[in-house]
């Protein structure tokens, strides 16, 4: 009797095996993933109050400015008011058909580019939502863009897929959606794919029209080293790696974001030029003293700091696109 339950205790041990105790980096790593996302919580809350105690000032203001005028005045102010938000209506419409117009003959004419979701496994729930992020900034880029390219999100599967249909007017994004991998997407001209990827020995010095160029969508990359030049390795398929060190010195790695490549890519296509194209993308604290000295010089213009790039991502992410 007594064997015969210490068989059945080991073959629920060996059934139902206990986690294995987080190493102490693993725990330290767990401990700043959750600050950050308590600070994280904590900063959104206080932006939210902030926002309402603005809203609730101007409304005041409007209120007291309304209170000095006679009624002839404020009719008049409230009417120029009413024209100024329905002038300021027209031209996002304009400028909203405007986009759509371009990303309609991006897609049937453009650069196409494809940022590969199949590495969401790999990731945290809070890494897919940083490559969110980054995908919602991307498109946003794109759409702006006087030439945009034909973005593509293939893999699009599980919690990266459900997180993505959270984002508000993602079902009218003028985008392609793949559940399969780019490899089925493409069976047909395999041989035009290219993965972009640092590993790469291959340079690009030109973007083709009739290539479909890759982009690994994954986010901590430091733990996942060469993972992409392998998978392309095993796919058969090309590879090459942005000229930067041709242009620039990095201060670290030349490892960038999601968007960042994107967003080069687009400079380039409109601008043809890598240098202009690097300079006014990668943020200075990636690149080196005396890369950054230089960066004014460039064209006469000045590059944009790690600051423009944050509000221009927090003006996306605030203010997302509903087409």
């Amino acid at each position: 009797m007594e064997a015969a339950q210490k068989e059945q205790n080991s073959e629920e041990n060996t059934s139902n095996p206990q986690p294995q105790p987080l190493s102490k980096s693993a725990q330290k790593k767990l401990l700043k993933q959750q600050k950050f996302e308590a600070k994280k919580a904590e900063k959104k809350a206080w932006m939210k109050e902030q926002k309402q105690r603005d809203a609730e000032r101007k409304r005041k203001e409007w209120e007291e400015k309304l209170a000095g005028l006679s009624e002839d005045e404020r009719l008049k102010l409230i009417d120029s008011r009413k024209e100024l938000r329905r002038e300021r209506m027209e031209k996002r419409s304009e400028e909203r058909g405007q986009k759509i117009e371009r990303l309609t003959k991006a897609k049937e004419n453009g650069q196409n580019i494809v940022v590969d979701l199949e590495f969401s496994h790999l990731m945290t729930h809070s890494e897919i939502h940083s490559l969110v992020q980054q995908i919602m900034y991307c498109y946003a880029v794109n759409g702006r863009s006087s030439v945009p390219a034909h973005l593509w999100l293939t893999g699009c599967q599980g919690e990266m897929e459900t997180q993505l249909r959270r984002l508000p007017g993602f079902d009218k994004w003028i985008i392609e959606k793949e559940k399969q991998s780019y490899i089925q997407a493409f069976s047909d001209q395999k041989h035009n794919l290219v993965y972009l990827t640092a590993d790469s020995e291959t340079v690009l010095d030109e973007l083709d029209l009739s290539k479909v160029y890759i982009v690994g969508g994954l986010v901590d990359r430091n733990r996942w080293k060469g993972i992409t030049m392998k998978k392309a390795e095993e796919q058969g398929i090309h590879t090459a790696k942005l000229p930067i060190g041709t242009y620039m010195k990095m201060s670290s790695s030349q490892v960038l974001t999601v968007n960042q490549v994107i967003e080069i890519l687009l400079k380039f296509l409109e601008t043809r030029d890598w240098k202009a194209s690097f300079f006014q993308v990668i943020p200075q604290r990636k690149r080196s003293e005396a890369d950054s000295e230089t960066c004014q010089e460039l064209d006469g213009e000045e590059c944009e700091e790690d600051n423009d790039e944050s509000e221009r991502k927090k003006k996306c992410i605030e203010e997302p696109s509903h087409d």
